[in-house]
């Protein structure tokens, strides 16, 4: 069987390029498409060094720092692919990669991290966010986002099996492409968090430093909670912005390694998690470590996480992205009765690791040849 694996770009490593990583150990002899490969010599081996086939984005002008600029061209240049000599494509999509162009004798199997967010129902906060709301160019932005948004609907009747990382993901894709996706949640790297049940008395939050991660909230609730420490790992464009409203209780550390991070993790009493995400992996692995979330309760926060209702809590959810609403939750997890068990943590992470994403792929994949 020939393979097709398709994904938006390639820059760095992070949450998607996870799926494109575990999913090339279930089929190591697909073939690699993206509309860009920036990847450094040294940052290949997830994709086993393969050659990656290119669009012409790749060779457009300033392509490398500016790529997503290319949006209106992205959806030209990802129909160019030609797989019309693969048996099955899979596509790792959260822009434009489900667009590309399959036959009625393929199956085209799409992994769904989310439809595009900034041309469906986050378009307000994201042309509010760029300062494209307004003006001539706001206009423009618009024109362009409501073309994109045809093409993506249209595009969406060429995918045999659509895939979400998570349940509020399936609800979404129904929301745009009113097609049903099964939920197969994305690998998370269980093994490389050792379980620790030594905690010291600070809470912890890590995440890079933009506006819909909610940096500035977190701290800003710990700012009025001068006797509990709070620990920030992270930079950003909001780093500025997050430092101005730090406290003497709030430790900024800016970027750390990935040792550092874990053992931060491990040695937090609670993990703080503020974002509205599809998925979230690092709340997945601070439970890992055997550190129960505080959680904003929205998103795929409420299947990563088990709340205080639950048999076996890892966490306590907090209703609105407030500063009230998150203090609330600290005083609520402070004052819980029976404390969490650091064990039940362990063993919620355990559901969502890379050798359980692999089997249910294969799965679903021998599904659709069945």
């Amino acid at each position: 069987m020939k393979i097709a694996l398709v994904h938006e770009w390639f820059d760095n490593y992070a949450g998607s390029e996870r799926v494109v990583e575990q999913l090339l150990k279930i089929y190591p002899e697909a073939d690699l498409y993206s509309l860009v490969d920036f990847l450094p010599p040294n940052q290949r081996g997830f994709i086993l060094n393969k050659r990656v086939q290119t669009s012409f984005i790749q060779k457009l002008p300033l392509a490398k720092r500016y790529f997503r600029h290319y949006l209106p061209l992205m959806p030209l240049a990802i129909e160019q692919f030609d797989l019309s000599g693969y048996d099955l494509v899979l596509s790792s999509a959260h822009a434009v990669a489900k667009g590309v162009l399959t036959g009625p004798n393929q199956v085209h199997l799409s992994y769904v991290h989310s439809p595009i967010r900034y041309a469906w129902d986050l378009q307000h906060q994201y042309l509010r966010e760029t300062g494209l709301n307004k003006g001539l160019k706001g206009w423009l932005a618009k024109v362009m986002l409501h073309k994109i948004r045809l093409w993506d609907y249209r595009t969406a009747s060429g995918v045999d099996q659509f895939v979400a990382n998570s349940r509020f993901i399936a609800k979404r894709i129904w929301k745009v492409y009113h097609r049903e996706a099964a939920v197969i949640y994305p690998p998370v790297a269980i093994n490389d968090f050792q379980f620790c049940d030594q905690k010291e008395d600070f809470y912890l939050t890590a995440s890079r430093m933009v506006p819909y991660k909610k940096m500035d909230l977190i701290v800003a609730a710990f700012a009025k909670m001068p006797d509990k420490k709070l620990v920030v790992i992270g930079d950003g464009p909001e780093f500025a912005k997050v430092k101005a409203q730090a406290t003497a209780n709030v430790e900024l550390l800016g970027y750390q390694s990935f040792p550092v991070l874990k053992e931060q993790l491990q040695k937090a009493k609670a993990f703080v998690f503020a974002a509205e995400e599809d998925f979230g992996i690092i709340p997945v692995e601070a439970q890992a470590c055997g550190t129960p979330v505080l959680a904003f309760g929205r998103g795929g926060a409420l299947e990563t996480v088990q709340g205080l209702d639950s048999s076996k809590p890892t966490g306590v959810f907090f209703p609105e992205q407030k500063v009230e609403s998150l203090i609330a939750a600290v005083q609520s997890f402070e004052k819980n009765e029976v404390p969490i068990d650091y064990r039940n943590c362990r063993e919620n992470a355990v559901r969502f690791s890379e050798e359980r994403f692999q089997t249910e792929i294969k799965e679903m994949v021998n599904n659709c040849f069945s």
